[in-house]
């Protein structure tokens, strides 16, 4: 029997977010608060997290709508320096734009491209040091890019054949290079996060003085690996930089399907004690900037940094997606904090150090550098055309020890092709 005190309350009911915009629809981004360039205060990298929540609500900006650099986040970089980010900026692009069209014509199975994105590795590993730790997610090829990593080793994983250092272990894209200070990538979201924590707290344990920095989608914050990192990294002070990647859709999910709608991604760090900052994540100056504050403070034990980068995904999640099937054609091109190469060639145009000329020369100088990588690397073999790797190689690399089953397996094998007159070359 219904209980009467309780007639006049009203019927619960369900929030279900919805973006904004659709297939077919006219869009209209007004409703994004774009602060101007230069407002946002910049604190003493020692200052208490709860001494600057502000910025996690606000965006830091650097570059203002005349192309100039303003404001105390300005981090007066060199021409050379800007000239550098912009160079592996468009070369990312080139490289990208390539293997789009390599995965087309049946090279590949897959390829995940960062147009729009650029800035967000590039300008952050330029503000690091080339023996700090990358736990990336999958679009931030930028970071190896940036530190000139090779392109054909790149796209050697990418098609999968006999020079893949990963022996064709790893869905493509999905690169791992010691050397070059970047952890493996994962397809399992956000595992990274407490690995890049874990990392960061064995390097201050044994005294070092290399921090580690660690990038994941907006969409994956909602995953349990991330909460459990920022506890950790809170309670150990962890000298690690966390980026959110904020590029509104998580494949065909907006974000306000991980929480978008009711705050920002910076303000997870407010519940932790963490510092926050959201950044113009199209805005290289202002990327390399945060980092470099961020870098600082890990660096001089005042714990960890969570920063938002508010950016947009120009095209689909991937070759797999095609996102006219879920949002407006016109959002890339309507996107009010519009393209980050094009904003830093602008600066460097403004400061007299770049032209147009020299940018459409250096395009083709860069397409020209990644076609010529592109056919060494298919020297090597793409995907689909035979098994690049002898067959045996698929035990190597996976165990530390080799349990002892499969080892027997292993032996077993190589007998049996020894006895069918076939046996692989283990070149």
């Amino acid at each position: 029997m219904a209980d009467p005190t309780r007639a006049n309350l009203p019927r619960l009911s369900l929030h279900v977010p919805e973006p904004k915009f659709r297939p077919g629809d006219a869009v209209d981004f007004v409703g994004v608060e774009v602060p101007p360039a230069g407002s946002a205060p910049r604190p003493d990298t020692a200052a208490s997290p709860r001494d600057f929540t502000e910025l996690a609500y606000t965006m830091v900006r650097v570059l203002d709508e005349e192309n100039r650099a303003v404001g105390p986040w300005d981090p007066r970089l060199s021409a050379d320096t800007l000239r550098r980010m912009l160079r592996h900026m468009a070369l990312l692009r080139a490289f990208d734009e390539r293997m789009f069209r390599a995965q087309r014509q049946g090279k590949t199975s897959f390829y995940m491209k960062a147009t729009g994105e650029e800035a967000v590795s590039v300008a952050a590993v330029h503000a690091l040091d080339y023996e700090d730790m990358c736990f990336p997610s999958y679009r931030q090829q930028g970071l190896l890019i940036a530190r000139d990593w090779s392109l054909v080793d790149m796209m050697n994983q990418i098609y999968s054949n006999k020079g893949d250092r990963l022996q064709g272990k790893q869905l493509p894209i999905m690169y791992s290079a010691r050397e070059a200070g970047f952890f493996s990538i994962s397809g399992n979201l956000t595992t990274q996060y407490p690995q890049a924590v874990g990392w960061a707290m064995a390097s201050a344990a044994k005294g070092d003085t290399r921090i580690s920095a660690v990038w994941c989608g907006e969409g994956s914050t909602a995953e349990g690996d991330f909460h459990s990192a920022l506890t950790f990294a809170t309670v150990y002070r962890a000298p690690v930089i966390m980026n959110i990647v904020n590029n509104q859709w998580a494949i065909s999910s907006f974000s306000g399907f991980a929480g978008a709608e009711a705050t920002t991604f910076a303000a997870r760090a407010v519940g932790y004690g963490i510092a926050g900052l959201r950044v113009d994540g199209n805005d290289a100056l202002a990327v390399y900037a945060a980092t470099q504050w961020a870098a600082e403070r890990a660096r001089t034990n005042q714990g960890p940094t969570l920063i938002e980068h508010f950016t947009y995904r120009a095209e689909g999640h991937s070759t797999s997606d095609d996102p006219t099937q879920y949002r407006s054609a016109g959002e890339p091109t309507a996107w009010p904090l519009g393209d980050p190469i094009r904003r830093l060639k602008d600066h460097l145009i403004a400061l007299g150090e770049w032209d147009e000329e020299r940018h459409a020369a250096q395009d083709r100088e860069l397409a020209e550098q990644v076609k010529a990588a592109q056919k060494e690397a298919e020297k090597n073999g793409i995907l689909g055309h035979g098994l690049h790797q002898p067959l045996d190689t698929l035990f190597d690399g996976v165990f530390e020890h080799m349990p002892w089953h499969l080892r027997e397996q292993q032996a077993q094998m190589m007998a049996e092709e020894a006895a069918s007159g076939r046996p692989w070359d283990r070149k």
